[in-house]
């Protein structure tokens, strides 16, 4: 977790008692039980032949998510290399937010969904 600046304070909306129960789950299941689930694995594990996504999908990204600087995933998101496999896709860029966007906003996140759903009729 180079990527990390440990001066950088706990923002305000996780708790002593948010990062507690973080912790608690983290210490029973592991870190890497977070990175084998299905959609992080290579298609030819799963057997899928056409990756294409075929129903309209909402992608709400937080431009301080640490996730963003991972190599390669900025790019890979500026270029909507995305759209190759979701035709239908909606991004909202919400340039203060974190990985952790349902708690710092669960009000606008909430309308975002409710709209995405709504507008195609879900």
């Amino acid at each position: 977790m180079d990527m990390v600046d440990e001066s950088t304070p706990r923002p305000p909306w996780l708790t002593d008692e948010d990062l507690a129960a973080y912790t608690t789950l983290y210490e029973h299941s592991g870190f890497e039980s977070a990175l084998q689930v299905p959609y992080r694995r290579k298609h030819k594990e799963l057997g899928i032949s056409n990756p294409k996504v075929e129903v309209p999908v909402l992608l709400i990204i937080g431009g301080k998510d640490y996730f963003l600087k991972f190599p390669g995933i900025e790019d890979y998101l500026k270029i909507e290399k995305m759209r190759e496999f979701m035709t239908d896709l909606e991004v909202v860029d919400l340039a203060e937010g974190t990985h952790f966007m349902q708690e710092q906003y669960p009000a606008q996140l909430n309308h975002l969904l409710f709209n995405f759903l709504t507008k195609h009729n879900i």
